[in-house]
């Protein structure tokens, strides 16, 4: 088949870019011809919170990525759209994680379909986001009307998803191993690259705790650090590990770190993570923790589990169905004792405790699964 993945790729960065990549390789490897039709303008500057919205890292290889997308410009929706129709390919795979991009995608779509041949499968990060906006309901319905079939990654986002569309095929799966992060190397080796290169200091009998990933209020880091704060934790010598970009206003968790006096627990390294330095901080931690208020899925979840890292959850989205209480990891309530507790608990029964039962569930977590779930939708399409 001739399949087109529609969304985020190289130059940009982020995990919705990476996996755009990783998806379009894996359609590669089951003998299909796909390509990436990403974006020229994906955010306005004004509308992006972080530092650049561009990779520093070179092009994936043997991967054939379009920058052609502008997300404001209607003339371009138009263009794209015909670009599309002409191409004819047989299947169209697109991202959707923002009602912001309802608008272009859904016009593109559109134009794209009458051809009359190509069939449209979107992978519904979210359908209705962490962070509420005008225009949210009428900018999903439209994208949404515009596709044959949906795959979620959440129950939580199927619900949502029948909320809008309740006739269409849609299939949930779960959320693949980000597999293209690197191999799993000895935590003493990653902790020896972090401390000469980034100039950290952890010795390698320390507890390192881990927050990777963007740092905006629904994913609960302020939660993370009052229970840091917490008497038995303080008194337990763990410390923890920040890795990921402030999309807020990071004033905000330097007082909190202030008024709990915890700045000796803390590593911060509030850059964004190159894709070439993500194994060494998963690598060199104990555990992950995601100590979120709400989420439908998490990126981190599957990273994790590819570097059979224990994880710290909370009981919110769809972390209880990935993450098996007291076998992959610890699913707590989103307050600061209770996430202490966890924390706690995972020191008492060991990261060795844990990775049995990682090596064994990381196996549903294959690509080929989620290729062969979207072909499987595609072919249930009538045209």
């Amino acid at each position: 088949m001739k399949v087109i993945v529609m969304g985020p790729a190289w130059p940009l960065r982020g995990g919705l870019a990476s996996f755009d990549q990783r998806l379009c390789r894996a359609f590669i490897e089951e003998g299909h011809l796909c390509s990436i039709y990403s974006f020229s303008l994906q955010y306005p500057g004004f509308l992006f919170p972080g530092t650049t919205q561009y990779s520093s890292d070179p092009p994936p290889p043997g991967i054939e990525i379009l920058s052609v997308i502008n997300s404001i410009n209607p003339f371009n929706w138009l263009l794209t759209g015909r670009r599309l129709k002409k191409e004819s390919p047989d299947l169209i795979v697109v991202r959707y994680w923002l009602p912001f991009m309802g608008p272009a995608l859904g016009t593109i779509l559109r134009k794209a379909h009458k051809n009359g041949k190509t069939k449209i499968v979107a992978i519904t990060d979210n359908v209705l986001p962490h962070e509420k906006r005008a225009g949210d309901r009428p900018f999903t319905k439209y994208f949404l009307k515009s596709c044959d079939a949906f795959v979620t990654m959440s129950d939580a986002v199927m619900h949502d998803l029948r909320l809008f569309e309740k006739t269409k095929p849609a299939k949930r799966v779960i959320h693949p191993l980000y597999d293209n992060f690197g191999e799993i190397i000895p935590k003493e080796s990653a902790r020896k690259y972090l401390n000469e290169k980034l100039q950290l200091t952890i010795g390698n009998r320390e507890k390192i705790i881990l927050f990777f990933g963007f740092i905006r209020k629904y994913k609960g880091l302020d939660i993370l650090l009052r229970a840091m704060a917490e008497p038995a934790i303080k008194e337990s010598g763990i410390r923890l590990l920040v890795a990921g970009e402030f999309y807020e206003d990071s004033n905000l968790y330097k007082q909190l770190i202030e008024e709990l006096k915890i700045g000796d627990r803390l590593m911060l390294k509030t850059d964004f993570i190159p894709d070439g330095e993500v194994q060494y901080y998963l690598c060199a931690a104990d555990a992950v923790i995601q100590p979120y208020r709400h989420a439908t899925q998490s990126g981190v979840t599957p990273l994790a589990y590819h570097f059979e890292k224990p994880m710290i959850v909370s009981n919110v989205g769809s972390f209880a169905e990935q993450v098996l209480h007291e076998e992959t990891g610890l699913v707590t309530e989103p307050e600061p004792a209770s996430l202490a507790r966890a924390i706690l608990r995972f020191y008492e029964l060991g990261e060795e405790f844990f990775i049995p039962h990682l090596r064994t569930e990381k196996k549903k977590y294959s690509w080929k699964n989620l290729v062969n779930t979207i072909l499987g939708l595609s072919h249930d399409i009538q045209k």
